[in-house]
């Protein structure tokens, strides 16, 4: 009987130990520094870095001191990720650039109960400022984008293990895996693309078959990908799990302007 969508032939355990050979490593350049972010919504996020993966954060009425890691993905951005000891279950990720004062953030929810067919995870972008919100930011606001439809890449992780994608429109992408422990295995699963600046993309994918989901910092100037899987293993814990990737672009389909993907 072939597979239904939902099912699969692997589990997150198989590829997750070999995904950070080639990633980025933290910075502490932001350790004893305080940010203070708005997002268009109204909430606000202040942060105080107390050390390399603490954080003490507030929030409205809500506050906690949790781990953190933080990656210069570009000169003056930064990837922030975050987790809580009080909701396991989310995950808060900015991408900010101190120059520009642009943020993006996302959001990782994994979702309980009965989810359908659906990816059990959803993500939430939201754009935000940095410092006083008053003043508006400059340069580029970040936004949904269609640049990467047609793109076929290959993202080599380690030595070991290399995934082809190829960006099929503006809510799908499908991989394969060309070395590794999943090779031959492949899928189309739901995904989300931001531009940040020229160059600099934020990539977020949410599985079908397995409780994953990632998000990604694309840097085509250095050619790299820096960010995190946000699972649930086998055992039902959360997993965030540190990645990153070399990128070998293939090739680009350019599509006729009155026969567009989605």
């Amino acid at each position: 009987m072939p597979k239904r969508e939902g099912e699969t032939d692997y589990k997150y355990e198989d590829y997750a130990s070999e995904l950070a050979a080639h990633r980025l490593p933290q910075t502490d350049a932001l350790v004893n520094q305080t940010m203070k972010i708005t997002l268009d919504t109204g909430t606000s996020f202040d942060l105080e870095f107390v050390d390399q993966n603490e954080v003490n954060w507030q929030s409205d009425n809500e506050r906690g001191t949790d781990w953190c890691e933080v990656v210069e993905v570009a000169p003056q951005t930064y990837f922030i990720d975050m987790t809580f000891a009080h909701q396991p279950s989310q995950s808060q990720t900015f991408v900010v650039n101190t120059q520009s004062r642009q943020v993006l953030a996302i959001r990782t929810i994994m979702r309980e109960g009965d989810v359908g067919q659906e990816p059990r995870a959803v993500h939430d972008f939201i754009h935000g400022v940095l410092g006083d919100p008053v003043i508006p930011p400059t340069g580029r606001k970040p936004a949904p984008t269609r640049d990467l439809i047609g793109l076929r890449g290959l993202y080599v992780y380690s030595p070991g293990q290399c995934f082809e994608h190829i960006y099929l429109n503006s809510k799908r992408y499908a991989w394969q895996c060309i070395v590794g422990p999943l090779h031959g295995e492949s899928d189309v699963d739901m995904a989300t693309v931001y531009k940040f600046d020229d160059n600099q993309y934020i990539f977020a994918f949410r599985e079908f078959g397995l409780p994953v989901s990632t998000v990604f910092f694309y840097n085509w100037d250095q050619m790299r990908s820096t960010g995190k899987f946000f699972a649930i293993d086998e055992n039902g814990a959360i997993d965030n799990t540190p990645a990153g990737a070399l990128i070998k672009k293939l090739s680009m389909a350019f599509y006729p302007i009155d026969m567009q993907p989605l």
